[in-house]
């Protein structure tokens, strides 16, 4: 028995040194690259370290929406005779967005970690542009002053939706939002150190986390010690700066463009199948009896019932019945209530998203022109672009702003004469308002469209239930707010478009056949 056991000792303490010696028990066959045969993760080939491809992380408050083709547009009669959400059939790839609408306390996080950074007076102007207007609350003829005094801040309305945010103060959110994501993550991961947060709350200012400056070097931060770090450079040596290709690191939150929002409401999965366990069926289109409003028609079809059910009679989301109607009778109310809801009430759509019809309108990125349904693009429709360019006119190193931002200018037109997909870096007004289009407008005179123009969907709380419907679309001016206007954040999804999964990928694969010689 001793015999037994000393020699399997032995022969454990031989694997054991054969695996530190290769890395591995049996050796590993290094990858190879196919356009030049050299060893990837490899420090005698070059160094080049190539990490297994893998799919972006739901980042927290986000849910993942598989894209597809839609009709987007008017989904019934345009009562309003705008004329500016002709139906068109796009596509949009899979994206992530919020569960809900950013909520009263989550803003005053923002605020927070605001007034801690830019503490120093030289701040002011950045910290006091931050706060929501609370007097659009205000009417000559209501008495709306409770709300002016407490909705923003009293604990009983933490999670209902913060408004009063012009679109640049929700934009400047996801960049805050962003930052303190991936903050957060690479000191978990241990390739920052924690301290760094105290020291950035204690007063920081320009030397605050921000990822761009992260990534390129403009912002060093305290540098942490991984316990298991696979991070290495050219040279085999541990390194603990990340970069975005080695997949720690979240992209951006940002507003969502008007197309992924419309889709994201109407929350069309729960009609259509799993994939790859039943190919047998494929998803239907939806495009000819798509739903009005965000909610699944379950057992009514917007002109009859077709089934009894627990939701019939059921106010499914927040808005006004009628003149003088916020929330129904005493002992019988409808919508349950007179302002803007909590968050996470009503029932979420196919997508598990709440409130994308009624409680509060919302912004998405894009400027508003009546007619670009029909003139953007069919693959990921956006008008908005200001295609930008780092700004080096300071040299390496002093390429932040004030406040740790990333300094960028717009592109110079005269460098892009040879390219043929654009030619302008201004594109806000193409063909809608360019030389090219010849249409003008007349801000204040003619028409109340301007480049500033910001569009806003979903109705509110105090909208007719017309303005419901995800198809619906109006504007509102970027640096004007509203107490029935809100948002909430998306970010880019990269990899397989059906999913998170990383078994799952794009493209359809088949079986290899050999070829008969």
């Amino acid at each position: 028995m001793y015999k037994i056991v000393r020699n399997s000792f032995f022969l454990a303490a031989a694997l054991g040194f054969a695996s530190c010696k290769n890395g591995s028990i049996f050796k590993k066959k290094p990858e190879k690259s196919d356009v030049t045969g050299w060893n990837y993760n490899d420090k005698n080939q070059g160094g080049y370290y190539v990490f297994k491809a893998k799919d972006v992380k739901t980042g927290p408050g986000l849910v993942f929406v598989q894209g597809g083709t839609f009709t987007m547009g008017a989904t019934e009669e345009d009562v309003m005779g705008d004329w500016n959400n002709v139906p068109r059939r796009v596509t949009v790839n899979s994206f992530f967005i919020d569960k809900t609408e950013v909520a009263n306390v989550h803003y005053r996080e923002y605020l927070h970690w605001l007034n801690n950074v830019f503490s120093d007076p030289q701040y002011e102007a950045v910290v006091r542009g931050a706060y929501p207007d609370t007097l659009v609350w205000r009417s000559e003829l209501a008495y709306n002053e409770p709300y002016v005094e407490f909705y923003f801040r009293h604990p009983s309305y933490n999670y209902y939706p913060v408004v009063g945010v012009t679109w640049k103060q929700a934009h400047d959110f996801c960049i805050w939002r962003t930052d303190r994501v991936n903050e957060n993550e690479l000191v978990n991961a241990g390739y920052q150190n924690k301290n760094v947060i105290k020291q950035e709350m204690n007063g920081g200012g320009q030397d605050n986390f921000n990822s761009k400056s992260y990534l390129m070097g403009e912002y060093e931060g305290i540098p942490g010690k991984p316990k298991k770090n696979p991070l290495l450079d050219a040279q085999g040596r541990p390194r603990t700066k990340v970069q975005f290709e080695d997949g720690i690191m979240f992209p951006d939150y940002r507003l969502p463009t008007e197309a992924e929002w419309e889709y994201a409401a109407l929350g069309l999965i729960l009609e259509n199948p799993k994939p790859r366990k039943s190919e047998k069926k494929r998803g239907e289109e939806l495009v000819a009896n798509k739903q009005i409003y965000s909610w699944k028609n379950e057992g009514y079809d917007n002109l009859r019932a077709t089934k009894r059910g627990t939701w019939q009679g059921a106010f499914l989301a927040n808005f006004k019945r009628g003149n003088g109607d916020y929330m129904g009778t005493p002992g019988g109310l409808n919508d349950r209530s007179a302002i803007p809801a909590p968050v996470t009430s009503f029932f979420p759509n196919g997508f598990g998203l709440y409130n994308m019809s009624g409680n509060v309108s919302e912004w998405v990125a894009d400027v508003y022109r009546a007619q670009t349904n029909m003139e953007a693009d069919d693959m990921n429709p956006y008008r908005g672009n200001v295609f930008s360019k780092v700004d080096m006119s300071g040299g390496q190193g002093n390429l932040r702003d004030s406040i740790g931002r990333i300094k960028t200018v717009p592109e110079n037109d005269s460098s892009l004469t040879e390219r043929r997909n654009y030619q302008h870096a201004y594109a806000i007004n193409y063909l809608d308002g360019d030389s090219l289009s010849k249409v003008y407008y007349g801000y204040g005179v003619t028409t109340l469209v301007s480049d500033k123009s910001r569009v806003i969907k979903g109705g509110s709380w105090m909208d007719m239930p017309y303005w419901l419907s995800p198809g619906a679309r109006r504007f509102v001016e970027e640096d004007q707010s509203s107490s029935g206007l809100g948002f909430r954040c998306a970010m880019s999804h990269f990899g397989p478009t059906e999913g998170t999964s990383s078994k799952l990928q794009n493209g359809n694969f088949f079986p290899k056949k050999r070829q008969k010689r």
